[in-house]
């Protein structure tokens, strides 16, 4: 799991560890695991959000565990064109290569620490494919896409496309050095990531060597969660036993706390995606590819989409 390392992470900047005088750690409220499916064309995804009540996930709405899957040659597999209104997508690409193509000329290959942040707002078609020399040779793939949802203000405005380049991830370490925190959007103590949100929120990936601890403030105001990539560890300050595959939801508080086990399995460190924004506290409608306020919003989206309102697609992508 390479994402985006430093050989030392000493040289990196520090997150202080919070002052527990003066700091809540958050409890955990629940810890649930993803089931396992299929999306696109056929590549296998868990779905990390399934059984967990939408209000304690605002403003998040749905986030696929992409792979971890080694692909033999011919294997690799994408989506078709597709469309989107009313949210953000987030693909970040753990391991392997997705080619990126959307109706605004937007696009570009995304790979090892990289993240595409697509703002579908009024409307967009885009596809998600291996390159063509990744089919042929076969090869890891792991990564996540997040969708974020927009306040009723924002779902319509323009399409935007980000690139997030893995060496522009804001790189910290915990006071000893036993994690490395990338800061892909959202601030952490003082320390902001490259990506550009609609909707307030952070978006972090921790790697916590084995024995070691990770302790992060966290905004009052912004909901959290713990989404385990690789690895075993504990989560919260009562150490709530968390695996690969598993969500952990926190409650009130302004610290989040995880620890990696002493004792690994087949991973060398615990993996784990914190997340968390302002919760919207709107109404919302979602279907398929749309997440709008309203009934009305979703028939208006699918009759849009018909009527090839929602963008063309480029020469180059049909």
């Amino acid at each position: 799991m390479p994402a985006v390392t430093v050989e030392d992470p000493l040289t990196l900047p520090a997150v202080d560890h919070p002052d527990p005088a003066t700091t809540t750690p958050r409890p955990v409220v629940s810890v649930t695991s993803a089931p396992s499916g299929f999306e696109g064309l056929g590549f296998p995804v868990r779905r990390a959000f399934a059984g967990v009540d939408r209000s304690r996930l605002d403003p998040f709405v749905h986030m696929d565990q992409m792979g971890e899957v080694e692909y033999a040659p011919g294997e690799p597999k994408g989506t078709d064109w597709h469309p989107h209104r009313g949210f953000e997508t987030v693909t970040y690409m753990i391991d392997g290569t997705f080619e990126h193509h959307d109706s605004t000329g937007g696009g570009g290959l995304i790979t090892n620490g990289a993240t595409q942040w697509m703002t579908a707002g009024a409307g967009i078609l885009h596809i998600e494919t291996p390159p063509q020399e990744l089919v042929a040779s076969g090869g890891l793939f792991h990564g996540i896409q997040l969708w974020v949802n927009l306040p009723a203000a924002q779902k319509w405005v323009d399409p935007r496309y980000q690139d997030i380049a893995a060496d522009s991830v804001t790189l910290l370490r915990s006071e000893d050095g036993g994690a490395l925190v990338r800061v892909v959007a959202g601030e952490v103590a003082g320390h902001r990531g490259p990506g550009v949100t609609h909707t307030p929120i952070a978006l972090v990936h921790a790697t916590v060597s084995p024995g070691a601890e990770l302790v992060l403030p966290w905004p009052r105001d912004f909901n959290a969660l713990a989404y385990v990539l690789g690895g075993r560890g504990a989560v919260g300050a009562e150490g709530r036993p968390v695996t690969a595959g598993q969500l952990a939801v926190f409650g009130p508080g302004d610290t989040l706390t995880v620890r990696a086990d002493e004792h690994q399995d087949q991973a060398a460190a615990l993996d784990v995606l914190l997340l968390g924004g302002l919760p919207i506290r709107e109404p919302v409608a979602a279907q398929g590819p749309f997440v709008m306020n309203s009934r009305a919003e979703l028939i208006q989206a699918f009759e849009d989409y018909q009527a090839g309102r929602l963008g063309t697609i480029p020469a180059q992508g049909r």
